[in-house]
């Protein structure tokens, strides 16, 4: 999405759960992870990198993956968490190390990225999308240890490099970057770009 969020990400996997794809894709994730750790540690100057997007930035992206494997670790029940466990930890090194080269000492979020209410929203969003979650009693608890681990970090980055952080769920519709011109209006979603219907006045 854009910006990038976990929630966006985990439901646009749910109507096929297909968790072979999410593993897959984290495994992507945690190599693209060691990639940004090696080359961010010897040039620290690539983490000033801004994209041609303000709402997207490689560290918009570290952070909702991070908030992916943790929310894959905790709440989705039938799926090995694994590959979400060696993603988290190879993302986690990345900006715990970047911080440390920059001496950005962790700092907590003055604004919660997902409150209890925002929390059971999403929750019942995977719920309602077919996902089978783990027992709700234990899902935060678990959730809010593992956020603590990177959240501090990725903060003080954010501060620190002016690159504000994703929501962990995106209120409204998932709307892309690519969907947008400012010569016609907005294109479908990528699961409605096979639809035919000539009523459809392309606006989600």
């Amino acid at each position: 999405g854009s910006p990038p969020t976990a929630g966006s990400l985990l439901l646009r996997l749910a109507p096929g759960r297909n968790f072979g794809a999410l593993d897959r894709f984290l495994q992507d994730w945690e190599r693209f992870a060691a990639s940004v750790l090696e080359s961010h540690l010897s040039f620290p100057l690539l983490s000033y990198y801004r994209s041609q997007h303000d709402n997207q930035s490689w560290l918009a992206a570290l952070t909702a993956i991070l908030d992916t494997s943790a929310l894959t670790i905790t709440a989705l029940k039938d799926i090995d968490p694994y590959q979400a466990q060696l993603t988290f930890a190879m993302a986690r090194h990345a900006v715990v190390d970047l911080a440390q080269i920059f001496q950005i000492r962790p700092i907590s979020p003055e604004v919660d990225r997902l409150s209890t209410e925002e929390l059971a929203n999403l929750l019942r969003d995977f719920d309602q999308a077919g996902l089978k979650l783990r027992d709700p009693r234990t899902i935060e608890a678990r959730l809010v240890e593992l956020r603590h681990l990177y959240e501090p970090f990725v903060q003080g980055l954010s501060d620190y490099l002016i690159l504000p952080l994703p929501p962990v769920r995106r209120e409204g519709p998932i709307v892309d970057n690519w969907q947008t011109s400012a010569w016609m209006e907005r294109s479908k979603g990528i699961g409605r770009l096979a639809e035919t219907d000539p009523a459809d006045d392309h606006r989600d």
